[in-house]
């Protein structure tokens, strides 16, 4: 049974900064830091 991954508020503010503030693709930020698309754009909301 796979867990769901927890992620910190550091982490998840970086990642949305990386869309936000650096116009970074939502596509390559996952891949950098292997995290589902879903979760990151909810993030960025």
């Amino acid at each position: 049974m796979n867990e769901r991954k927890v992620y910190t508020r550091e982490f998840k503010l970086h990642a949305a900064s990386m869309v936000l503030d650096d116009n970074c693709p939502v596509p390559d930020v996952c891949a950098s830091l292997d995290i589902g698309p879903t979760a990151l754009r909810r993030w960025v909301d």
